[in-house]
């Protein structure tokens, strides 16, 4: 079929598989209904295609965007503020604006952001960095070397400031792994998270709503890829 697709669209394309997507989609949210208030955010940038967006938004997706176009699109698809997890480096006040106008979970990356939100949320995330405690893969790198997220000794003072400012309602994030097809891997980063907002929870007297494993669940691309 590949010769009269070029022919009716022209060259270059991409075509996608669409009932693949959706199958895929459907076995992740399958594997986690036993899990109360599981939700899977679909990373914008890693294709930020309008009708996938759609099919995702379909499956029960939310999206995690990183740059005002990403939310743009995300709320094209009829993303609300629920469906939303923003998490930007280096935020400028006019990506603070447009999270703001149109709601969102704002995740934030570096201690110093907690000054420059102009109006604090009510519900706010920190992306923790865990160091050499943890090891990436080779997308990721070394966490470590990583510029982005908090370290340990920062996100209680972090935490502390955002109640401060008003914020009554939290969530932690995490990025280690990117496509990682080790379900090990995964698995020490849920306890990793947990341990963490117990550790939080003792010292701040906060309670989370949420802890979100960014990074990405790995796709067998290779034919002799194990899938995960």
């Amino acid at each position: 079929m590949l010769r009269d697709i070029a022919d009716h669209f022209g060259t270059p394309f991409h075509l996608y598989d669409e009932a693949g997507i959706r199958d895929t989609g459907q076995q992740l949210n399958a594997a986690f209904s036993g899990v109360p208030g599981f939700r899977e955010f679909f990373a914008v940038k890693a294709l930020p295609n309008p009708a996938m967006l759609a099919i995702l938004r379909d499956i029960g997706f939310g999206f995690d965007c990183s740059s005002i176009p990403e939310l743009v699109l995300a709320r094209q698809v009829g993303a609300s503020a629920d469906d939303i997890l923003f998490t930007s480096n280096n935020t400028s006040a006019a990506e603070f604006e447009a999270a703001a106008n149109g709601g969102c979970f704002l995740n934030l990356d570096d201690i110093t952001l907690v000054s420059k939100v102009p109006q604090m949320p009510d519900l706010i995330c920190f992306r923790y960095n865990p160091g050499p405690e943890r090891t990436g893969n080779a997308i990721i790198g070394r966490p470590e070397e990583a510029k982005f997220g908090l370290s340990r000794a920062q996100i209680v003072d972090a935490y502390r400031a955002a109640q401060a400012r008003g914020a009554r309602r939290f969530g932690l994030h995490t990025m280690i792994v990117s496509n990682e097809l080790n379900g090990d891997n995964l698995i020490q980063t849920a306890h990793m998270l947990l341990a963490l907002a117990e550790s939080i929870s003792k010292e701040t007297g906060i309670r989370f709503e949420f802890i979100n494993l960014g990074g990405g669940f790995g796709i067998p691309y290779r034919p002799d890829d194990t899938p995960l």
